[in-house]
């Protein structure tokens, strides 16, 4: 085998684990989230995640900086979008967010939303993790936002950090009860009051 093709393998070895992790732990929560179900659903063997990983904190980890990629990847696509205007923009990142939740029948929820919620005041390793995920979110929201501040979308009085802080408790809320009702509702009442009513976005033509 080449040493190219070896990485090739090594790579989606280690993607397979993180993804059958997050599958797990969205599910079940990180400390019930079990080894043998992990490597079952992955297809690998025992002795390659320990290869890849020296413990299962080191894999959550892993798994919390996975997902922080897959996001920031996610937002720079909706947000780099130069034919809609920045406030148009950011629905559409919420209004795919809805889309995808929906697309699971309302299961799973936030992946480090249901870990901060499970190990905060357990593992503080995670919880400095988590914190730095969600304040990158917050930040990316507040650029953005002044963005839309500065072509006049979005009301003067309005600061664009507080503003992001509040789009983010907001929405990780609506999630939560989502979760509880089985039920896209909240994430309905989430886009209708946002977007409806605090800043009202003109709608574009397909």
């Amino acid at each position: 085998m080449s040493r190219e093709a070896a990485k090739v393998t090594k790579d989606s070895t280690r993607s397979a684990l993180l993804h059958a992790g997050a599958r797990i732990i969205r599910e079940k929560g990180y400390n019930h989230a079990g080894l043998q179900e992990i490597l079952q659903i992955s297809g690998v063997p025992k002795g390659s995640f320990y290869h890849f990983f020296a413990s299962k904190e080191e894999f959550g980890l892993a798994i919390i900086a996975s997902d922080t990629e897959a996001h920031n990847q996610e937002m720079e696509r909706y947000f780099g979008d130069l034919s809609l205007s920045p406030l148009q923009r950011l629905r559409r990142y919420f209004e795919a967010k809805c889309e995808g939740f929906e697309s699971l029948r309302c299961r799973e929820g936030c992946l480090l939303g249901n870990l901060g919620q499970e190990l905060a005041d357990q593992n503080e390793t995670f919880r400095l993790r988590i914190e730095a995920f969600f304040a990158n979110w917050r930040s990316q929201l507040a650029v953005h936002l002044a963005e839309a501040q500065l072509a006049g979308e979005i009301p003067t009085h309005l600061e664009p950090n507080r503003l992001a802080d509040f789009l983010v408790n907001s929405w990780e809320g609506a999630l939560m009860q989502m979760k509880v009702r089985k039920d896209s509702t909240p994430l309905h009442i989430f886009m209708d009051l946002i977007f409806g009513t605090l800043l009202p976005t003109q709608q574009t033509k397909e």
